[in-house]
């Protein structure tokens, strides 16, 4: 397999990058099944990187569907330390315009059924989460948005909810009254699980929409998450491109030693089948 230090998963309208060479596609084996689809490695601006479309190519995959451990951890066998997400939300604030980009620092779980963690089955993991954003990351690609002259917001707060349908007024209306910035259906538990394999973890939000809670714009509908999913996919683009130099290099955050002491069970009572086959992930603490 083709090593790559950072990995981009590609929501919706973001399927390909362009100017990828030396491209390989791998069909990667999990303990969690099949990833969403194949894993494109390639360099982009001479950096190595492995591309995955979070919904499959043809956007095959509801949220609620994704095989998200399998993502995850493909990902980290493959090398990656840091991983940007690229997601479509909707807003929930009035500053917050269709076609913003919001990178924000803050999630709420409003998920149901969606397993959230590689551990359990004899072993027990408490990974801290109070920053579920790496920090560093985040400001990268803050940075590089603002260079671009992307109209971006730092920080916020992003619901994320079960779909597929979106949300019921009452539940916009509810979201914006805990003081939330977006809402989106992806986040996690990419975040927890990210986390989890020790990756650095940041989201491009790009805003389709107003959700439903607005007054004078346009209820959201399909055609128009549609129309502005392509325009964003290009400035996703962009900002990968030229933030992908200064996401390489020395980590000066937690987020690589995030299982340094959340490893609860102790070491002689892990069973043996769980150290193999999670080594990718434990192979640091639990021999």
């Amino acid at each position: 397999m083709v090593e790559a230090k950072i990995g981009v998963i590609g929501g919706s309208g973001l399927y390909q990058i362009d100017g990828l060479s030396d491209l390989t596609e791998s069909k990667i084996e999990t303990p969690f099944g099949e990833p969403s689809d194949l894993i494109i490695t390639g360099t982009l601006q001479g950096v190595p990187i492995a591309f995955l479309p979070r919904h499959g190519k043809g956007h095959r995959i509801s949220p609620s569907e994704v095989p998200v451990r399998a993502n995850i951890f493909a990902l980290k066998s493959l090398g990656v330390e840091r991983i940007v997400s690229v997601s479509a939300v909707g807003s929930l604030k009035e500053d917050i315009h269709p076609l913003d980009l919001v990178i924000p620092d803050q999630i709420v779980d409003r998920t149901r059924g969606r397993v959230n963690t590689f551990f359990g089955r004899g072993l027990v993991v408490h990974v801290g989460f109070a920053e579920p954003f790496c920090p560093h990351l985040s400001q990268i690609l803050y940075q590089t948005a603002k260079k671009l002259g992307t109209t971006v917001h730092r920080g916020g707060t992003c619901v994320v909810m079960e779909g597929p349908a979106f949300s019921t007024k009452a539940e916009s209306h509810l979201y914006r009254s805990w003081g939330a910035s977006i809402v989106g259906m992806t986040a996690l538990p990419e975040a927890k699980l990210a986390r989890e394999a020790e990756i650095c973890y940041a989201t491009l939000a790009f805003v389709t929409d107003y959700d439903c809670w607005h007054e004078t714009a346009e209820s959201v509908s399909v055609e128009m998450v549609v129309a502005n999913l392509l325009q964003n996919a290009e400035t996703a683009k962009n900002i990968l491109r030229t933030a992908m130099v200064t996401m390489t290099g020395h980590r000066g955050c937690q987020c690589g030693t995030a299982l340094k002491n959340a490893i609860i069970t102790s070491r002689e009572h892990i069973p043996a089948n769980l150290k193999r086959e999670l080594a990718p992930l434990l192979q640091k603490y639990v021999k």
